[in-house]
Parts: structure tokens; sequence; C-alpha cells
């Protein structure tokens, strides 16, 4: 396709994002995209991808630039980010680039605003990981250039500078939001089991939500629902503790739960139990607020930013802590409403319209 022969007189393509990311099956960084482009129409931005946004101009991208392609779909994206990509921006006459996640060319005069969500992988990441390699030697220099940084929050602002040595003018942290229509009080009974909704990577802390849950053996009949996909790396041996600790009946792990089936989920679990070591945010739990969950999780990073009060937040190196905040909630029924409502009326202070107009003016500045 040749994009100059459709290249209008107007301003219009002045802005370019980058949305070569996006997958089919919703998740973070994908829900992040599609819910936030939709508020940033006034700017009348050109969008690269290939799943066309209705009301928007679209350039097509490859297919198979996506983590659905496994690692190879990581780099070809890169790739193309690298070569391709520059020719589309000065085809296009952009004057701006804006990246939902931390990927642009580099040495090219592309002005660009990316998006940092999490420095996780060099916290946690194993020092051979292809993900550690990108975030410490790509990423850098991604940052160094951008014209500005978005991050999610203010502890991943922390991190960048701690990390990177970046000074924090650089950067301005733009909460996320949640889907108002998709998560919300659906006035069902409540059932005997606590939710976990995630990854089940180390840093997401499992094995000791599993040594907690053992602690609270003494409640009849509540499990403890672990959802997320599986992964041959972890599960494995979070399915194997379970069974050591005699809880292999109550552990149940539901493996990828539809977008559409995570409402009823949240909104008759006991509570969410999020013990994550480290977030760049925490979405299921303001996903979990919005439906009126009670919700028990940690006090370390960014989850406090999104909880505020209105959550348990425990240390999350301390099984027993954990157990303390599981029973709690479990037992003391007024306790639990109270949280409940706390929980609704935080999430309220989030939006996607807010977040959206928030990054609209910022990207609006560098225009």
């Amino acid at each position: 396709m040749d994009v100059r022969a459709a290249r209008p007189k107007a301003l219009s393509d002045s802005l370019l994002i980058n949305l070569s990311l996006l997958m089919q099956q919703p998740t973070g960084l994908t829900t992040y995209a599609r819910q936030l482009v939709p508020h940033l129409r006034s700017l009348q931005p050109t969008l690269l991808t290939a799943h066309p946004f209705e009301g928007f101009r679209c350039i097509p991208t490859p297919a198979n630039l996506t983590a659905e392609h496994g690692s190879r779909g990581h780099l070809r994206r890169l790739l193309w980010t690298q070569f391709q990509l520059p020719k589309l921006y000065r085809q296009l006459g952009a004057s701006l680039l804006f990246s939902p996640v931390p990927e642009t060319p580099l040495w090219r005069r592309t002005r660009s605003v990316v998006t940092v969500h999490d420095l996780i992988p060099l916290r946690f990441g194993s020092a051979r990981s292809p993900l550690r390699l990108y975030f410490r030697h790509y990423v850098p220099q991604v940052l160094r250039q951008a014209a500005h940084i978005l991050c999610d929050s203010e502890a991943t602002a922390r991190d960048i500078t701690h990390f990177y040595g970046l000074p924090a003018r650089k950067m301005t942290a733009v909460p996320l939001a949640y889907d108002a229509e998709h998560f919300r009080p659906l006035s069902l009974p409540t059932q005997n089991y606590f939710f976990y909704v995630g990854r089940h990577d180390p840093y997401k802390n499992l094995h000791r939500l599993i040594e907690a849950f053992g602690q609270v053996r003494d409640l009849p009949d509540v499990e403890l629902w672990i959802a997320g996909p599986a992964d041959p790396r972890f599960t494995p041996a979070l399915a194997a503790q379970a069974a050591e600790l005699g809880l292999a009946h109550r552990v149940k792990f539901l493996s990828y739960v539809p977008y559409g089936d995570l409402p009823r989920l949240l909104n008759q679990a006991i509570a969410l139990v999020f013990p994550s070591l480290w977030e760049g945010f925490g979405l299921p739990v303001l996903e979990a607020m919005a439906c009126g969950t009670a919700v028990i999780t940690s006090n370390q990073a960014s989850v406090p930013e999104v909880a505020g009060d209105a959550a348990l937040l425990v240390d999350p190196y301390r099984p027993e802590a954990i157990a303390a905040a599981m029973r709690q909630v479990a037992t003391d029924d007024h306790g639990r409403s109270q949280l409940q409502s706390l929980s609704l009326a935080r999430s309220q202070q989030f939006s996607w319209e807010r977040t959206g107009q928030q990054t609209a003016a910022i990207l609006g500045q560098y225009l």
C-alpha cells in the first residue's frame, strides 16, 4: 500500500499511534490501548493496527507482530518498529508518535511519547531472560529518546528513575481505569471461594497465597480459585504445592477465564486475594473494587495507589498476614460489607474518560 497517495493535507496525520501489539484475546496491554484510544479522537490520530477502530483512519500492520505468536512475534514487531515504522512516520507526515508500550525506532527522526507500565523484569526476571535483556538494553534507549514518558503509577515512575536515572520531570503518572459497563455489582449471592486472577509468574506470589490458604483450612468448605492461563514453567509446581498441603480438592486452577465471565466470578467471591510482590498498576484490584468485591492485596509498589483505604493491605512476604486477612474477611460479615462499600466508592475515582483526557492533554503539548 502506498500511504503517500492517501495522505491528506490537513493535520490529521500529525499524531501517529502504534497499535501493532494488539491481540485478539484481551490482555492488560490490549485492554489499555483499546479503552484509551477512543478518548484521543479529538487529536485526530492515524492508527497503525491490524484491528481497525471505527471512526479512525487506520493503516494496516502485519497481523503476526504480537505475543500471540510467541517470542518470534515480539521479535518481528521490534524489527518492524525499527525499519518499517520510520518509513510510515515520514510518508504520513507525522510530527509525533505515541506508543502504548516503550517501543519506538532507535536513532531515527521520530518524536515520541511512550507509556511504561512496569519494569518488573528488572526486579524479578532471570538474568538470561530475553525480556530482561529487552528492558536492560532496548527500553532505556527508547526512554532517553522520548519527548515524554507516561506511567501507570508513581511507583513505576520511581522505578524508571531508579533503574535508568531519568529525571522525574520527564514523566507523568496517568492511572489506568476499568470498563464500567463490564465490571459492576451484579447483586449475586456470595459463594465460598477466594479468587485470584492473573499470571502464574513467581512475582505474583501464588506460592505464598497457597501457603496462606493452608493456614485457614479451618474455614469450612472454603476454596481458592486461581484464574489465569496455565504456564508450564510455574503452574505444575503450584499444583504440586497444593497437593502436598492436602489442598488439591480446595485449590482450583481455572486456567484462562473469558473476559465475559470475570464480573460474575469477582462478584460472587468472598474476596479477591491479590498478594503480588510488585505491580505497575494492579488492574485486577480496580476491576474487583468496581464489582463491589472485598479486596485483600499487597502493600507494595503501586497497589496502594489503586486500593487506597478500600482494601486490606498486607505484607505479601508473610503468608500468616495473608491468612489473617482471609480469615477476617470470611468470618466478619459486617467488616466484609464495609470493605465492599469502600471498594465500590474507591473505584468511582477512576475512569477511562479521565485517563484519556489526561493522556490527550500531554500528547497535545508535544504536537
